[in-house]
């Protein structure tokens, strides 16, 4: 049976589309608009308590039980690497390294880009400090990614779930002031190895096509930012 993806074209979103079609599992894609609200409906929240996308619902999990729902990007890749038996290693020591490239996604790259991109491009008036904080720590970031890939392909060994976790966040950079052709030459050179992945091209093709048709009207931000995110 199926997995529902429950999804949205953003950053943690193109995470889970990456993974399923470079699996070539088969899934229902269930757009949750954010902008129009879905994510506080109340069966969504039943699935994601955190009223945040991606989240899915397993219909064949690995124990064979019920299906099970799963929420937070971060889990959902390693639990559906730890279904497949692919894209983690399974020994201990490589298994552990990408688990650490993708908690340091999940604590790091991904809050403090969405931080920056939230100041530089939605406040509602500049605050030069957060601005230059979170722009700050966002090069940081993208500098301890360049030391790392120095001497090679992928964030760890093969091709995994750690590269597709960080490569949708640093899709982001342009927005952001970050010219990494000429600042991150080896994370430049990363990024047009995944992007040039077929199942990754597919995955943004789909994202352009649920995302088609809105903008970021007053409601939508009340959506994303306001009130209702209490």
């Amino acid at each position: 049976m199926a997995i529902d993806l429950y999804y949205w074209a953003t950053p943690n979103g193109h995470k889970i589309t990456i993974f399923l079609e470079e699996a070539g599992l088969e899934y229902n894609l269930k757009p949750i608009n954010i902008m129009k609200g879905d994510q506080f409906k109340p069966e969504f929240l039943k699935i994601a308590p955190n009223n945040r996308i991606p989240a899915i619902v397993d219909h064949d999990p690995i124990d064979g039980g019920e299906p099970i729902s799963i929420f937070e990007s971060g889990a959902i890749l390693f639990y559906l690497a730890q279904k497949i038996g692919k894209f983690i290693p399974s020994e201990i020591r490589g298994n552990t390294e990408v688990l650490q490239w993708l908690m340091w996604q999940m604590g790091g790259l991904g809050p403090m880009m969405g931080q920056a991109n939230h100041f530089v491009r939605y406040a509602p008036e500049p605050i030069e400090y957060a601005e230059r904080r979170y722009l700050k720590e966002t090069r940081r970031l993208f500098g301890v990614m360049e030391k790392r890939l120095n001497d090679r392909a992928y964030l760890v060994g093969e091709y995994s779930i750690a590269d597709m976790a960080c490569y949708p966040w640093t899709k982001a950079d342009a927005s952001l002031e970050v010219d990494t052709e000429q600042e991150f030459p080896h994370v430049y050179q990363w990024q047009q190895t995944i992007g040039d992945r077929a199942a990754v091209i597919k995955a943004y093709e789909i994202g352009d096509r649920v995302r088609s048709n809105t903008k970021l009207d007053d409601q939508a931000r009340k959506n994303l930012f306001g009130d209702r995110q209490k």
